[in-house]
C-alpha cells in the first residue's frame, strides 16, 4: 500500500467515524428532545399530582380526626357501659338483700 493510499483510506475512515458520531448525535439529541407541548403535558402532571397529594393530605387529617373522635366517644361509652354496670350489679344486691330481709320477716310472723 502506497503512502497515497494509506491517506486515502485513513481519510475514508476518519470521515465515517465523524458521519457515525454525529449520526448518533442527532439520534440522541432526536430522541431526548422534550417539545413544548410536552412539557405543558408534563406541567399538568405534575399540577395533578400535586392537587392529588394534597388531598390525600387532607383525607389523612379528616380520617385522624375522625378516628381521634370516635376513639374518644368509645371511651365515654366504655365508661358510661361500666358505671351502668356498677350500678345494676349494686341494684341486684340491694334487691337480693331485700328479699331475704322480706322472707326474713315473713318466716318470724309465721
Amino acid at each position: 500500500m502506497s503512502r497515497a493510499e494509506f491517506i486515502a483510506v485513513t481519510a475514508i475512515i476518519l470521515f465515517v467515524a465523524f458521519m457515525l458520531g454525529w449520526f448518533a448525535n442527532w439520534l440522541i439529541h432526536r430522541l431526548t428532545r422534550v417539545t413544548q407541548a410536552e412539557m405543558g403535558e408534563l406541567d399538568k402532571m405534575a399540577q395533578s399530582l400535586h392537587e392529588a397529594e394534597e388531598t390525600r393530605d387532607q383525607a389523612i387529617t379528616y380520617l385522624q380526626q375522625r378516628e381521634a373522635e370516635l376513639t374518644n366517644q368509645l371511651s365515654q361509652t366504655e365508661a358510661e357501659l361500666g358505671a351502668a354496670m356498677d350500678g345494676l350489679r349494686a341494684a341486684r344486691q340491694e334487691a337480693e338483700e331485700l328479699r331475704s330481709y322480706i322472707e326474713r320477716q315473713q318466716q318470724a310472723a309465721g
